[in-house]
């Protein structure tokens, strides 16, 4: 039987902090380095501090976002070993429901509709491993939580880091 790997979407597959950063630009004409969001929670790290909420309900937001560099080719490769299931707490924002499911059709075609999981609280989730960047996800998984690193997590040391998709797919190999 074949481990499964539950992955998150903002901030593991997605870049969610580069596309706060290019909306916060476009929107404000101000370009925020990402140093300045290291160790501060997402919204807390720009001047206008409820931008990146006003971002999270704007349709189109999490459509028009970037991939994670590495993502494609390191999902492709643990495709072929496990079942990767796609699990995001998305129901806080209801319009990114769909915007979700395309995003996924165009960057991941052969992830099955049957592997993709929008909830509200990831606890329901049973997997070997989740590859998730918010420790309030992490704490509670029975199986291998995976620490993914983003700005806002940087200081936490309690769950094994991943810091990028090279080094997932070395973890991957070396169990």
């Amino acid at each position: 039987m074949r481990k499964k790997i539950a992955v998150d979407m903002d901030n593991v597959l997605v870049d969610i902090e580069k596309h706060f950063i290019d909306w916060y630009e476009k929107e404000y004409g101000l370009r925020i380095e990402q140093e300045k969001l290291l160790g501060v929670p997402e919204e807390e790290g720009f001047p206008d501090k409820e931008a990146v909420k006003r971002f999270l309900y704007t349709p189109g937001f999490f459509r028009t976002a970037p991939i994670m560099n590495g993502a494609i080719k390191a999902m492709e490769i643990l495709c072929k070993k496990f079942d990767i299931y796609i699990v995001s707490a998305a129901m806080e924002f209801p319009q990114s429901l769909i915007e979700k499911v395309e995003w996924l059709k165009e960057h991941f075609p052969a992830i099955s509709w049957k592997n993709i999981v929008l909830c509200g609280d990831k606890s329901v989730i049973h997997c070997d491993y989740l590859i998730d960047d918010h420790i309030k996800n992490l704490d509670f998984f029975r199986g291998q939580p995976l620490l993914f690193s983003a700005s806002h997590n940087i200081h936490h040391t309690h769950h094994k880091r991943l810091n990028n998709w090279e080094e997932v797919l070395n973890y991957f190999e070396s169990i």
